[in-house]
């Protein structure tokens, strides 16, 4: 059975996708306070990580199931020119790598799993690129953005402690199966995005 997406996916018509190798800074998102201070990736930089990216997201799975794709190439939806990732090398330590996801909408329900999965694949296996750690969070417009990042914190410290990745009980949906401090979502209703 095919059942058509909305909002398009791989098979759609190319032409509202930039390429991978193009970098459009009227097409991606404002960095954000998480990269503020730090050296933001532009041009030829920003448009080989953001491949990096895209092979890190296949790999691990992480795909957006609204438009049915690689999460990486929400960067490259015109329709969507203020959403998906922008990079910044910390300023102290040009070993870590820092990720700033912002969502299509404020409400999106997804932004939770999306930005955990996120940081999941960057950090499996760090030797698959130059940094030790790959630090992501959300954009302060979402409206879960100080849960969901609270949550994003306590998995990299873990990952910091342990050199491991947290596994997760996907019944509760946090680190070690418990939901402490991360509040419920709101019903808005609708379509979710």
């Amino acid at each position: 059975m095919n059942v058509p997406r909305p909002f398009g996916s791989d098979d759609g018509d190319e032409t509202v996708f930039d390429d991978y190798d193009e970098f459009r800074p009227d097409h991606e998102p404002e960095p954000g306070p998480f990269l503020a201070g730090h050296d933001v990736l532009e041009g030829r930089e920003h448009a080989a990580l953001h491949r990096l990216a895209r092979a890190r997201f296949e790999d691990n799975g992480v795909y957006d199931m609204t438009f049915g794709y690689n999460l990486a190439r929400l960067n490259l939806d015109r329709r969507h020119e203020d959403a998906g990732f922008r990079y910044a090398r910390e300023a102290d330590d040009p070993t870590v790598l820092r990720a700033e996801f912002t969502p299509t909408t404020e409400f999106c329900p997804q932004s939770d799993t999306l930005t955990v999965a996120a940081f999941r694949a960057w950090n499996d296996d760090p030797s698959l690129h130059e940094f030790d750690l790959v630090s992501v969070r959300v954009a302060p417009m979402h409206q879960r953005d100080v849960a969901i990042n609270g949550r994003l914190e306590q998995l990299e410290e873990q990952f910091l402690e342990t050199g491991e990745v947290a596994v997760e009980d996907a019944a509760a949906g946090a680190p070690g199966g418990t939901d402490e401090g991360v509040d419920d979502a709101p019903d808005v209703g609708g379509t979710p995005f």
